[in-house]
This record gives structure tokens, sequence and C-alpha cells, in this order.
């Protein structure tokens, strides 16, 4: 495999690049379990998977979130 450099990828078209991305976070995902938690990101995911189980109404779908995002844009 041909080893590219961040200065190579600026060459290619912005789909070639998404597709770069979407095939690097392909090969990350695979390996997910590889990827270690600290301490205190355990803590940060339980307090918010509580506070979600205490009241699952406080929260936004991801596509009105999302739609805040673009809005900002």
């Amino acid at each position: 495999m041909k080893k590219i450099t961040a200065t190579d990828t600026i060459e290619l078209s912005i789909p070639e690049r998404i597709q770069l991305v979407e095939d690097i976070w392909d090969t990350i995902a695979t390996e997910a379990e590889a990827i270690e938690l600290t301490e205190d990101e355990k803590k940060i995911i339980d307090e918010r998977l509580e506070a979600y189980h205490r009241n699952p109404a406080l929260g936004s779908p991801w596509e009105d979130v999302y739609k805040r995002i673009l809005s900002r844009q």
C-alpha cells in the first residue's frame, strides 16, 4: 500500500476525501474494542447514562441536534 501524507490528501476532491475518512473510520470501527477509555471518561458516560434514565425526555433526538448545528452555519 502506498503511503500518503496529509498534503497528498489536499489534492483529492472533496468526495474523495470524504471517502478516505469513511474508509479510515471503518478500519477503526472494526477494532473498537482496542480503544480504552480512561476512568474519568467511563465516569462521565455512566453519569450521563444515569441522567438519561432518570429523565429521558430532557434530551433531544439526533435529528433535532443536527438541524440546530446546521442552522448555526
